[in-house]
């Protein structure tokens, strides 16, 4: 079969077809392709210094973070690296955002049946924030998640996370039961003292009230602790 190659320079003319990243795509799918083949389909074209699987190392190697930085980065930082302009700049930062629309992706009554739920539900949001965020996930009898609400910004202490910030809108909304979540920008999931304090004294007042605590849930980079997985409530 022929498939229409890149108009690239003779370096990547001469790969061996299903080598060439958007041949090699269509020959074995997505999922075969590496960091740097994937950007160059994103990328198209190289310039006259580069190919385009050059260029898209570049891109890639040009923090030690590899792919993370990506996320950050300005267009117009993009655009000071030797062979990326507006286009393929705007291009990069398009297929990063769609990327992250299609992960953070909610159905409607999403169902928590463990701690791996609420970790995939939010972490897209939550694990690139540079202040701590406190919020509560409010569930209905059947464990779905009816809403959150954002109690806090900013580094945790009691005065900032107060037991009738955290359940007034659960009473509101008639919610059977909270789950508690937060990030730390650091990517550590190691709870603070901090963080156990406040855990027991949202949990005493959530028996008072009538409304259970079932998990206190920390977001880093890409991992998560549970309070209730590690038998800490």
């Amino acid at each position: 079969m022929y498939l229409k190659s890149f108009n690239e320079p003779l370096s990547l003319k001469n790969m061996a077809l299903e080598e060439r990243p958007r041949e090699k795509m269509f020959l074995y799918g997505e999922k075969s392709l590496n960091n740097d083949e994937l950007l160059a389909i994103i990328l198209r074209t190289g310039n006259k210094n580069s190919n385009v699987l050059d260029l898209a190392r570049k891109v890639i190697n040009k923090d030690s973070q590899g792919l993370r930085y990506l996320k950050d980065i300005s267009i117009s930082e993009l655009c000071e690296i030797d062979g990326i302009g507006l286009s393929k700049a705007t291009q990069i930062k398009a297929a990063l955002e769609l990327g992250a629309r299609v992960s953070s992706y909610k159905p409607e009554k999403y169902k928590v049946k463990n701690p791996w739920d609420i970790y995939k539900y939010y972490m897209e949001s939550l694990r690139y924030l540079k202040k701590e965020v406190f919020k509560v996930v409010l569930l209905n009898t059947k464990n779905e998640i009816i809403t959150h609400v954002d109690v806090s910004v900013g580094t945790l202490n009691s005065s900032l996370v107060h037991p009738r910030e955290v359940f007034i809108e659960a009473i509101k909304r008639s919610a059977n039961k909270i789950i508690l979540i937060h990030n730390h920008p650091s990517g550590s999931v190691e709870p603070s003292i901090e963080d156990k304090n406040i855990t027991k004294r949202l949990i005493d007042c959530g028996e008072i009230i009538g409304i259970e605590v079932i998990d206190h849930i920390i977001i880093g980079d890409g991992v998560y602790f549970s309070f209730k997985e590690n038998n800490v409530i």
